[in-house]
């Protein structure tokens, strides 16, 4: 026989589970918009440029790229007055011409027994020296026309025209487009979710939908690590550089900031790794 206080048991018990059920539900569709929430940082657009310098010093005589160009891999750059150099050639051109009139002369003069080999010896050491020192006369004159190593853009004019530079100096400097890099940092509860070869999303203001980086690069370093012991509070703030590699580097733009999403792994929640 069902009496009044079992009904109002019977009512509790459905309604405790119809809450628990509930619970359940909402903490399942938690969990999982967890597992597939994409984790976003803020970072920005570098690159590794190429500074090109000549190996001796001298006067800036031609400029052969304005900042902005488009250069392919040896087109001409600059080129330094080269008076010096051409008057070095000039010299080593007349020793080696007299270098090779001594070493025929010794060498006739062996062939009938009047000279020594020790005269033909010295002779053809002379030769072969006048012959070097042409040959590095001829580089030196050579290498004050400076060609493009890389294709890529120029960026910067460091020297103009009728200026001096001294050797190793760059006069321009020069971005590859395979030279840009996406940079951003990861806090290092986030650092076991990013691994080499990931792709993650790129975008930016006024960029394109769609664009990706793949990552090649993870700091082994902590940045901004205070020297001292850690606490969980100073552990927190602990971020590790990445570096990816955008699949369109020709629409970004060094030093534009960037948001990079990265999409965790499925099944795995940021808490787990």
């Amino acid at each position: 026989m069902t009496t009044p206080l079992h009904k109002a048991a019977r009512a509790r018990l459905l309604a405790i589970g119809a809450t628990a059920a509930v619970a359940l539900a909402l903490a399942a569709y938690a969990y999982t918009r967890h597992e597939v929430a994409t984790l976003r940082f803020e970072g920005w657009i570098e690159a590794y440029f190429i500074f090109v310098s000549p190996d001796e010093s001298g006067r800036v005589e031609t400029l052969s790229v304005r900042e902005g160009d488009t250069v392919t891999v040896g087109a001409p750059l600059f080129a330094l007055d080269a008076d010096l150099q051409r008057a070095a050639v000039a010299e080593n051109e007349a020793a080696l011409a007299n270098a090779r009139v001594a070493f025929d002369r010794a060498k006739e003069l062996l062939k009938k027994a009047v000279g020594s080999q020790k005269a033909f010896d010295d002779a053809e050491a002379a030769l072969r020296t006048a012959e070097a020192r042409l040959n590095s006369a001829r580089t030196r004159l050579d290498r004050r026309r400076v060609a493009s190593p890389v294709a890529g853009s120029a960026q910067e004019i460091y020297f103009r025209t009728g200026e001096m530079v001294q050797a190793g100096r760059p006069i321009v400097s020069l971005m590859p487009p395979e030279n840009t890099r996406v940079r951003f940092f990861v806090p290092q509860a986030v650092l076991p979710q990013v691994k080499i070869g990931d792709t993650v999303a790129v975008g930016c203001d006024g960029c394109s939908a769609g664009m990706t980086a793949r990552i090649n690069f993870i700091s082994a370093q902590a940045e901004f690590t205070p020297p001292i012991i850690y606490s969980l509070e100073e552990r927190a703030r602990l971020v590790f550089r990445i570096e990816a590699i955008p699949d369109q580097p020709q629409a970004l733009r060094v030093g534009q900031p960037v948001s990079v999403s990265l999409a965790p792994a499925k099944g795995v929640s940021h808490a787990q790794r």
